[in-house]
């Protein structure tokens, strides 16, 4: 078999390249798998923070609930320190909502210089009487 001199190395950088393509793809399933769970944890973190403050209500017996701006937003508070997540709150008389945030790193789309990426999701409650 002959080989031309032109030929030496081409299937390397081939390869390599093939191989840097596996990669990024297992990079973007690994890390695109891990923002999307952490997302929806988040959301679910906020959706029971919201809860947690909106039981804090006033009027429940007149039929006319109404949130306890104060202790709502103390009560979502207490509950986001107790779980440890970070984010806001926020609350009117007829409802209560919470913003929540998490940085994420990236594991192997970090070697191809995308870092951390962060991300929130923000959920609201609202008393509601049984009908």
């Amino acid at each position: 078999m002959h080989r031309s001199p032109d030929d030496c190395g081409s299937i390397t950088a081939f390869v390599v390249m093939l191989a840097m393509t596996f990669v990024a793809c297992a990079g973007l399933a690994v890390d695109g798998g891990r923002l999307v769970a952490a997302k929806v944890q988040l959301a679910d973190q906020a959706e029971n923070t919201a809860r947690a403050g909106t039981q804090e209500i006033t009027g429940l017996r007149t039929g006319d609930p109404k949130v306890d701006v104060d202790k709502a937003i103390s009560t979502a508070q207490d509950f986001m320190t107790l779980h440890q997540i970070q984010g806001q709150v926020s609350a009117t008389e007829s409802e209560v909502t919470v913003t929540t945030t998490r940085v994420v790193p990236m594991s192997l789309l970090k070697l191809f210089g995308v870092g951390s990426r962060l991300i929130s999701a923000q959920r609201s409650a609202r008393p509601v009487t049984s009908p």
